[in-house]
């Protein structure tokens, strides 16, 4: 196995057990803010859904669609496997495509060696939007139109929200490393 692919499937694997991580995460600290089975005031693996790809590409939506899959089969929708397939889709797709958005109009670039704090804000609210509108825009397809606003709405918070939230927390916990030690040259 060439050394691209073992980095794409350890991407794949990441982002299944970082989704995974923060959805156990959200059960124990957000037990109490579902607006409705799959639907939260606050929902941490949509942290999970924008950071996988647009930190590893493909593979992290790969892994943000795994990890979707199993979270709504074996956890979400467990009777409702049309809806679960549905919502792993929508999951995945939804953060790649604003991805590559961020890619083509907004000029990132692949190595985010430009994405700023400024971007990322803006990435923050296109996704929160976009997510929730392909969930709901299957949703309506399916015939399902009881609480489309409301759940539309509610989705497009909780998914900032705990986007912001795993950002924040993240660079919190990146505060806490020591300081790069100064290499030679910066010392001459």
């Amino acid at each position: 196995m060439s050394d691209r692919a073992r980095v794409a499937c350890a991407s794949v694997v990441g982002s299944v057990v970082f989704y995974l991580l923060l959805a156990r995460l959200q059960d124990w600290v957000f037990p109490n803010v579902e607006f409705m089975r799959g639907v939260g005031w606050i929902y941490l693996p949509a942290g999970a859904r924008l950071l996988c790809p647009l930190l590893l590409g493909l593979p992290g939506a790969v892994g943000v669609l795994v990890g979707s899959w199993c979270e709504c089969f074996f956890h979400l929708y467990p009777d409702d496997p049309v809806r679960s397939f549905a919502g792993g889709i929508s999951s995945a797709l939804a953060p790649y495509l604003v991805y590559l958005f961020a890619l083509r109009v907004l000029g990132m670039q692949a190595s985010l060696a430009n994405l700023t704090s400024r971007r990322l804000l803006l990435l923050v609210p296109l996704f929160g939007v976009a997510s929730p509108l392909m969930h709901h825009l299957w949703f309506w397809m399916h015939g399902d139109h009881v609480h489309l606003a409301q759940g539309f709405a509610v989705m497009a918070a909780g998914d900032m929200l705990g986007a912001l939230v795993v950002l924040y927390a993240l660079k919190g916990m990146l505060g806490l490393l020591p300081a790069p030690a100064p290499r030679r040259e910066d010392l001459s």
